[in-house]
């Protein structure tokens, strides 16, 4: 698979500040990109430079095998900010219109395709409504068909379902999905990690200006997994004690132990099968990317504490 999407040493500094501190990933054709970090980790930062509004002070961005010319190149992204890009006193409909065809659509394509999606979003009725009027979910579902009307090869979406009722955010996600499987690529930021593991192909988390992980989110599970397994048996016994394996959590007939070093998940079977108690299930507790995520953004921040200077 050939990549949309490369950062190579990417730093931009605001006076002592390094926003992002060396930073390389890619980006396959086709993906849904998960860009995740703390609040002020350089996530926008970096956003801002794929988009063009800002220039890194050094290194380089190669979109779709050439080098990123934000002035001719905005055309073929789509970006959705997280904070409102909408002029509150226009039409809907008017709005949708204008910003189209500053992307390029003359006016009869671009009315085609704005009825197209006000259609598949359950817009239609809202062409005359004012942009002010509307609630913050209805704004979130307008940002999105103008981030997306164009088809835009790379479309950048930033907290996509902020606002969004489950109904609606489940509308938005199987459109993402839609959009991959028509060739679109997708960075999708957000704070919501289970949303993350849900819609994601691959991921890089940031943190203080720097890439600390970069990978599938099936693989970076297994990374971290720490030897833990739930089993639940028919009836519980009231007394269970294994070399094998440590108890971590017990609620009526479902158990999650660790198995302890040198041993393996055979040998926790082994000690329920000799007990004479009937298995129901067997399962290996991958951690969640929430946990994965605290874990080193926590990490982060005790190793760049420990190297602070004093005032001694």
């Amino acid at each position: 698979m050939s990549k949309i999407l490369e950062l190579k040493n990417l730093k931009k500094y605001y006076a002592t500040q390094k926003a992002v501190d060396d930073i390389s990933f890619s980006i396959e054709k086709g993906s849904i990109f998960g860009l995740l970090g703390p609040n002020g980790a350089g996530k926008t930062t970096l956003l801002r430079m794929i988009t063009g509004i800002f220039y890194p002070d050094q290194g380089e961005i190669i979109l779709d095998g050439t080098t990123f010319d934000p002035i001719n190149d905005i055309i073929k992204i789509g970006y959705m900010p997280e904070e409102r890009g909408l002029y509150k006193k226009m039409k809907i409909g008017d709005q949708a219109l204008y910003l189209a065809q500053l992307k390029g659509l003359s006016k009869s394509e671009a009315l085609e395709k704005i009825k197209f999606w006000f259609k598949r979003l359950e817009m239609e009725s809202w062409w005359n409504k004012k942009v002010e009027d509307l609630s913050k979910g209805m704004s979130q579902k307008l940002q999105f068909v103008i981030t997306v009307l164009h088809e835009p090869k790379l479309i950048i979406l930033d907290e996509p379902f902020s606002g969004l009722d489950p109904v609606n955010a489940n509308l938005i996600k199987d459109e993402i999905y839609g959009l991959a499987q028509r060739g679109c690529t997708v960075i999708f930021s957000t704070h919501r990690m289970e949303q993350v593991e849900e819609i994601c192909d691959h991921i890089v988390l940031v943190n203080l200006g720097k890439k600390i992980l970069d990978g599938t989110v099936a693989g970076i599970k297994q990374d971290f997994k720490e030897n833990i397994y739930s089993i639940k048996v028919h009836e519980m016994p009231a007394l269970i004690t294994c070399e094998a394996f440590q108890v971590v959590d017990q609620t009526a007939n479902l158990l999650t132990v660790k198995i302890n070093e040198g041993k393996n998940s055979n040998d926790v079977l082994k000690y329920f099968i000799q007990q004479n108690l009937t298995i129901e299930s067997f399962n290996e507790v991958l951690p969640s990317l929430n946990d994965i995520f605290i874990n080193l953004v926590e990490g982060t921040k005790a190793t760049t504490r420990a190297f602070q200077p004093t005032n001694d």
